[in-house]
């Protein structure tokens, strides 16, 4: 069967660059892994067919020659044209991607899996997820906040091994160390081998004869801690940072988990946010949008003083540069806009009554008046 084109495997164009490649690769990866798609044998071919892709793309030389011959190109480079044999050899091919610093950390847990392997370092913990709320203020320009959080914590007493003091733990007799136990079947259509995780020590390969008396064998206890979150100024509503490692500890020495801190803004009594821009509805009377003035309003960082022109026209934006929200890990801020609202009192007296029917009637208001008509008539005309 022919192969396809890796650039179309990738659904890439030729001209992609490697983080392109990276990322690409990556999406296909996530859904294509043997890990989400047990007993597919579509998505291993698939998973198969996208890091064959991406080796050749990702390596400038192999790259060119692919560009320039095809898949001819390759026929006797170290990589031929046969591809990956099994899952097993793509891990094996990328056993940086796999492991400590793998594109698939977020996802699969980083260097957790080893196929064929004991595994010596017990069972990684949970992750923790806090909700977080923040002022606008805080917002703004960042915060330190510290939190006091209930998880799981190594035991000091054994040191996290689960064993109680002056014992040792010992080989799985089950599965002699290895972690997994097989079991072979027989038919007609030949021997099939079945690999499954030593459910006698949960696939650690040790077993405890004498489970340490603080936490029963587990290697960690519940305790209250205090957790530092160093939150960065223009974080948004829903986004989120990952402290890593702070989540609850691995079962006798596993890796620890994640804590995942997601933030939530707390509506501010005076403004609202638009990015990094906020806005603020002043309300101001009839004379001072006429006459002009000069009026505080609240900013983030205190109180300041807004000029308004002479002639202000109610729903006008008035822009205070830098006055708003600082930018998510770059530099400067978002403005402050003030919106101009003109008060309309619902009682007055009848002095101010006569006041106003007098000023209707002087040029400067009866020119407004009139255009305002012209114009209301001019748009709903017959």
């Amino acid at each position: 069967m022919a192969k396809r084109d890796y650039y179309e495997v990738l659904g890439l164009e030729r001209n992609a660059s490697k983080d392109d490649l990276k990322k690409a690769y990556r999406k296909m990866a996530m859904q294509y892994h043997p890990d989400r798609n047990p007993d597919d044998k579509g998505a291993e071919e698939k998973f198969k067919e996208a890091a064959e892709a991406y080796d050749v793309l990702s390596n400038d030389e192999k790259r060119a020659n692919y560009d320039r011959f095809g898949h001819e190109g390759l026929r006797n480079s170290a990589y031929g044209s046969s591809g990956f044999s099994d899952i097993n050899d793509i891990f094996s091919h990328f056993s940086d991607i796999f492991g400590g610093s793998s594109i698939f950390d977020d996802f699969f847990g980083g260097g957790q899996r080893q196929r064929g392997r004991r595994r010596t370092s017990g069972i990684p913990g949970s992750d923790l997820k806090i909700n977080l709320k923040l002022t606008l203020e805080e917002i703004a320009q960042g915060v330190q906040k510290k939190l006091k959080i209930k998880k799981q914590v190594k035991c000091t007493q054994c040191n996290g091994s689960g064993a109680e003091s002056g014992t040792s733990t010992k080989t799985c007799p089950v599965c002699h160390g290895s972690g997994e136990v097989k079991t072979v079947s027989r038919s007609v259509f030949g021997q099939f081998v079945n690999i499954a995780t030593c459910s006698n020590c949960n696939g650690e390969g040790n077993v405890i004869d004498t489970p340490c008396k603080k936490c029963m064998g587990d290697g960690r206890v519940n305790e209250e801690v205090n957790v530092s979150v160093n939150v960065p100024a223009g974080v948004h509503e829903g986004s989120y940072m990952t402290l890593r490692g702070e989540g609850n500890s691995g079962k006798r020495g596993g890796q620890a988990g994640d804590i995942i801190v997601v933030f939530q803004e707390i509506p501010h009594e005076y403004f609202t946010r638009e990015e990094d821009d906020i806005i603020y509805d002043l309300f101001i009377s009839f004379p001072k949008a006429v006459l002009g003035a000069e009026v505080e309003v609240p900013t983030l960082n205190g109180k300041a003083i807004l000029k308004i022109d002479p002639g202000t026209q109610p729903g006008k934006m008035l822009k205070m540069r830098d006055k708003g929200i600082k930018h998510l890990n770059q530099s400067g801020h978002g403005d402050q806009l003030v919106r101009v609202n003109i008060e309309i009192p619902k009682k007055i007296s009848a002095k101010e009554k006569d006041i106003l029917k007098e000023l209707s009637e002087m040029p400067g208001f009866k020119k407004s008046q009139d255009s305002d008509d012209k114009n209301f008539f001019k748009r709903f005309s017959f």
